[in-house]
């Protein structure tokens, strides 16, 4: 007999002779164990058992059912009646049940998600058999236990509709970024809000996903910065850093929400790959980055990695990524009517600070780079 029943047949037994445990919740215990240390248990056996079971699971207690429950939910032997009268019992034994693998046609696993309790749906949450429909309906409670369940949960299927909606809640949520991110079922472009958060080659993957999706679909210019634009963004920089992230978001059409999510931002990349979009070139944009004196202003690895970040993207795949950090629609924020100088920034006399490098690093090398320490994701 196997050491772990063994051990819990002496317990069992220990309890009995001091007079704190029911016969009858003894053998059903120790029936299930011994049918399933069984390769091959007889049907008759089993037919046994579960007469046992329709008859002694009303009356046993709880704990003793929640053990049954965990036990014989996904052992593929468990009589059917056996199952349905642990189920009858409800509530935390159904939660056990549902959580350890009862089989359950499609139907059953939506309604439960549609009717079940707090713990009910936790359970079912990390089952490897949910239907889209299931996991659509679990995201769309907005229930941060739920959300982290299902991101955890690499047998779940995601829908496009749970995907959008689960990365959105990211971007405020910096618990739910490293699930996301390491989940198969995610496109790299699905995966770009979450940029901030990625390890390098993840970056690189995006960043190429990006450029692709530009390559095929390219959207209108990005809105570029004159001489006198940035020279104001710098001079209230040092000053005003919250009034610099919110000028150079109102000039991107990204308004409070992208001032926002540079704020809080402290490695400070959001902030630089904005001034990108925005036409500023490598050089004086980290002269802003510099003036705005914080934490990371003050750390020349953190300015290197920044620099680094920068020469990897041009304005156009920079101000898809901004707008994507942030949760906007960049294609509705590029026809609000701004006037978008027709002349490439590099071109124009007056737009010296803007003009882009004439060779640029391999975007993988510059990535590896400035990845070096992050985490992989």
């Amino acid at each position: 007999m196997p050491a772990p029943i063994s051990q819990e047949l002496a317990d069992l037994a220990r309890m009995a002779r001091d007079g704190g445990l029911d016969l009858s919740q003894v053998s059903l215990r120790v029936t299930a164990d011994l049918l399933m240390s069984t390769p091959k248990p007889p049907r008759e056996d089993l037919a046994a058992f579960g007469e046992m079971g329709v008859a002694l699971i009303p009356t046993i207690d709880e704990a003793t059912a929640l053990i049954l429950a965990r036990k014989l939910a996904g052992w593929p032997h468990t009589p059917a009646t056996i199952l349905a009268a642990l189920a009858d019992r409800g509530g935390a034994v159904l939660a056990e049940l549902l959580r350890h693998g009862m089989p359950l046609p499609g139907s059953e696993i939506e309604r439960f998600a549609e009717t079940g309790d707090e713990a009910i749906r936790l359970a079912l949450a990390v089952r490897s058999d949910l239907t889209h429909t299931a996991v659509f309906m679990l995201v769309s409670l907005r229930d941060r236990a739920l959300d982290l369940a299902l991101i955890g949960n690499p047998r779940a299927p995601m829908p496009r509709e749970a995907i959008e909606m689960l990365v959105a809640r990211a971007r405020t949520e910096p618990a739910y970024q490293p699930g996301l991110l390491a989940r198969n079922d995610l496109s790299n472009l699905e995966r770009a809000p979450l940029f901030l958060r990625a390890g390098a080659e993840r970056r690189l993957a995006i960043l190429e996903s990006i450029l692709a999706r530009e390559t095929l679909h390219p959207g209108d210019k990005p809105p570029l910065a004159s001489t006198q634009t940035f020279i104001g963004w710098l001079t209230i920089a040092g000053e005003d850093r919250e009034g610099a992230f919110g000028s150079i978001a109102a000039h991107l059409g990204g308004g409070p929400v992208l001032a926002d999510a540079m704020a809080r931002d402290t490695t400070r990349e959001l902030a630089a790959l904005s001034l990108i979009a925005s036409g500023v070139s490598v050089e004086e944009a980290t002269r802003f980055l510099i003036r705005l004196g914080d934490e990371a202003a003050h750390s020349v690895e953190r300015i290197f990695a920044l620099v680094a970040l920068m020469r990897t993207v041009r304005p156009a795949i920079a101000f898809r990524l901004v707008m994507q950090i942030a949760g906007l629609p960049a294609s509705t924020l590029q026809r609000q009517g701004r006037h978008q100088p027709a002349m490439d920034p590099s071109g124009t006399p007056g737009r010296a600070g803007a003009t882009r490098p004439d060779a640029q690093p391999a975007m993988s090398d510059v990535l590896n780079r400035f990845g070096a320490g992050r985490e992989r994701g």
